[in-house]
């Protein structure tokens, strides 16, 4: 007979003679099934203003798809960040994390984000490291986005 514990994440099994087994079912860390559980800064911006740059990503090995974006002030700040994911606990923590951070920063700032701070923050295992790498490819992404859309400042 087994017995899941949600807030543990693990399995308590009885067998035959009463002794319990803990069996450890998953390996998420408590800060990926947060940002999983409570994803922050879901959702969408308009692609076409000129202020917001879109990133988006995927790692078709594992089939996950990342849409971040970004919305930047006259100043070269980030106002606002969203993130679309469809992918793992992993990815969507990642995506989730990667928005706040950018938050607040300037473009150069944003730049400077890297997967393994993303990665070691979240305590992600190495075979999940991909997940970090795609939240800050999207990160560059977008800002490449951003800086296109001013360079080309399209006529209304």
């Amino acid at each position: 007979m087994a017995y899941l514990i949600p807030n543990l994440r693990r399995c308590f099994c009885l067998n035959s003679s009463n002794n319990i087994n803990v069996i450890q079912t998953a390996a998420y860390h408590a800060n990926v099934i947060d940002h999983y559980e409570n994803p922050r800064n879901v959702g969408s911006m308009d692609k076409k203003d000129k202020n917001v740059g879109t990133g988006l990503v995927g790692a078709p090995a594992c089939g996950d798809v990342m849409k971040l974006q970004i919305k930047v002030d006259d100043n070269g700040k980030i106002i606002d960040a969203k993130f679309k994911t469809f992918g793992c606990g992993s990815a969507i923590a990642s995506s989730s994390l990667a928005t706040e951070w950018v938050k607040g920063k300037t473009v150069d700032e944003a730049l400077k984000l890297k997967n393994t701070d993303i990665a070691k923050e979240l305590s992600l295992p190495p075979v999940k490291l991909h997940c970090s790498m795609l939240a800050e490819d999207a990160i560059k992404a977008a800002l490449s986005d951003y800086r296109i859309k001013q360079q080309n400042p399209q006529k209304e």
